[in-house]
């Protein structure tokens, strides 16, 4: 099995090597064997495990989110239920996320029609809003 180091596996990964040695404190991943001179030495399985976390993150989860979903990798024979709860309340998670982002997307586009350049900022439109007790 071909072994890599830890700035091997970060360059492979594209990710930095302060980034593994946090997913390794997280228990992401696996603490690496070690070579006779002490250097950590990963696999290629490192590497899968990686992308996988990488690619979840990609996709909104958590690094809570993705511990979870790497300890259903370790049942290999089991139905995919519990990875597709996951992803469905990922969904809900971010249509809730796009709704607040629409009503925000909303409420600039009036204060900002609300605002004309030349007043002083005592008058301003958008700074008053943000004083009043009035939410959006």
């Amino acid at each position: 099995m071909e072994t890599m180091t830890r700035g091997e596996l970060a360059k492979k990964c594209d990710v930095n090597v302060e980034a593994l040695r946090y997913y390794e404190k997280r228990k992401l991943i696996d603490p690496p064997k070690r070579s006779e001179a002490g250097y950590r030495l990963y696999t290629e399985e490192d590497i899968t495990r990686i992308r996988f976390i990488k690619n979840a993150q990609t996709l909104g989860f958590s690094l809570n989110e993705i511990l979870e979903l790497l300890k259903l990798r370790i049942y290999k024979n089991k139905s995919c239920e519990g990875a597709m709860k996951k992803a469905q309340a990922k969904l809900e998670d971010v249509e809730i996320k796009i709704k607040t982002l629409r009503i925000i997307k909303k409420s600039l586009k009036e204060l900002i029609k609300q605002c004309e350049e030349a007043i002083p900022t005592n008058d301003c439109p958008i700074l008053s809003k943000f004083e009043s007790q009035n939410s959006f």
